[in-house]
């Protein structure tokens, strides 16, 4: 058999232990030969691949970015009244000219919705959950969250010793498009006072009776762990100084603000993402042997199971209210502004 990969939407770590980690079960166990797509489904569109053997995959496994590189081409995207080819039907020409058996594709929801789409066109189709958000619906955990959860927590703890010796509120602004996952996490990791995630609306007032309280209880300083996400009245500026703004305005302390920016995507990925990474890519083989096509590899109750595309597509995990990891955070008296 002959599997084509491909790598969309946002770099994240991880990517290339995925790669790997399907190259090497495909390769090795199976005796497959692999396919790797240039720039997403623009590699498809353009016919842009090359071989990949067992050596090109030697030593990527702690390789931050992907080997194969990235795109945001969304090919069942088209505009109104244009004459082009239609684009879906250029990646199945060329998927049948370059003699493919399956397509690996290693992505976020717009490339889980892409891969539902191309199955849905008759294609074969095995997709791989990777995102820093952790918002693909179907599976508990996508890789590249731990290692961005670390890096943010890290940045968090970095804050607490300026925070403290200027007598600041300092507030993070972090990574999740629409979810609050990133913050969270590292929010709760990282021992920020106030999380603000999407998901719970927060109201400004709250968050100002809550700092203001903590310093007249002589506590020094405070830590405000914000995801992009949420409600922000200010398109101008970011949410962290939108924010920073109003806190200095309603309370009189001095606050700073800090956007983490791309920093929690790139580098190393971390032990716990080369390891999911590593299983995602060794299943998608493992699938693709069986020909169980049109499903993703996820991950629930530490198993790795395939979930159907159709499910997938079109849906976000969000952050549920009632999460656990919410309630106790509140327990320990962390603020939502809610």
């Amino acid at each position: 058999m002959k599997i084509g990969i491909l790598t969309a939407g946002g770099d994240c770590p991880g990517i290339n232990a995925a790669i790997r980690g399907v190259g090497k079960t495909a390769i090795t166990k199976y005796g497959m030969k692999l396919i790797g797509i240039s720039d997403g489904f623009t590699g498809m569109i353009n016919k842009e691949y090359h071989d990949l053997t067992e050596q090109d995959l030697s030593g990527i496994l702690t390789l931050g970015g992907t080997i194969l590189g990235t795109s945001r081409e969304k090919p069942f995207k088209m505009s109104k009244g244009s004459k082009e080819p239609r684009k879906p039907d250029l990646i199945k020409e060329h998927y049948v000219q370059m003699g493919l058996d399956c397509l690996v594709c290693i992505g976020g929801n717009g490339t889980q919705k892409t891969a539902s789409l191309l199955a849905q066109e008759g294609l074969n189709v095995v997709g791989i959950p990777k995102t820093i958000d952790n918002d693909v619906w179907g599976t508990d955990l996508t890789f590249g969250f731990d290692s961005a959860v670390n890096i943010a927590a890290e940045a968090i703890d970095r804050l607490h010793s300026t925070a403290n010796s200027h007598k600041r509120i300092m507030i993070i602004e972090l990574m999740g498009h629409n979810a609050g996952w990133l913050a969270l996490y590292s929010g709760i990791a990282g021992g920020g006072d106030v999380i603000l995630i999407p998901e719970l609306p927060y109201k400004e007032d709250k968050i100002a009776r809550y700092l203001l309280r903590r310093a007249e209880e002589n506590k020094p300083y405070s830590i405000v762990v914000v995801a992009e996400g949420v409600v922000n009245p200010d398109k101008e500026k970011s949410v962290a100084r939108y924010l920073s703004g109003k806190i200095t305005e309603m309370t009189g302390l001095e606050t700073r603000e800090t956007v983490l920016g791309y920093i929690q995507r790139g580098g190393t990925p971390s032990p716990m993402d080369r390891v999911l990474a590593t299983r995602y890519g060794s299943a998608a083989a493992d699938m693709i042997a069986a020909r169980d096509f049109s499903k993703m590899v996820a991950l629930r109750n530490n198993k790795i199971v395939p979930v159907p595309l159709s499910e997938v597509a079109g849906k976000l995990k969000l952050v549920e209210p009632d999460n656990r990891m919410v309630i106790q955070a509140m327990n320990m008296g962390t603020s939502f502004g809610i």
